[in-house]
């Protein structure tokens, strides 16, 4: 039997604020960083404008490395705010 209380429990979700701007930037840079010395093929065609800016890195590379960046961002912001530091 499922409890209808159950499902409308919904845990706080922060507004936005430089804090949380700040925490996602970091958690992208980590991602990219760590896309950059783990991905086999990280300069793959399509290149991207300017790849020097991200290291050399193709446009694949760095669409994984950043979608990657803001799943550990949504858990970093939503535990940081459950446990009060946010």
């Amino acid at each position: 039997m499922i409890y209808l209380s159950l499902l409308a429990a919904v845990p706080p979700t922060p507004e936005w604020s430089p804090k949380i701007a700040i925490v996602m930037i970091l958690c992208n840079i980590l991602a990219i960083a760590i896309g950059k010395l783990t991905i086999k093929y990280p300069s793959a065609d399509p290149q991207l404008p300017s790849p020097q800016m991200f290291g050399g890195m193709g446009l694949p590379a760095l669409l994984a490395t950043t979608s990657f960046g803001h799943l550990l961002g949504v858990g970093a912001i939503l535990g940081l705010t459950n446990a009060g530091a946010l």
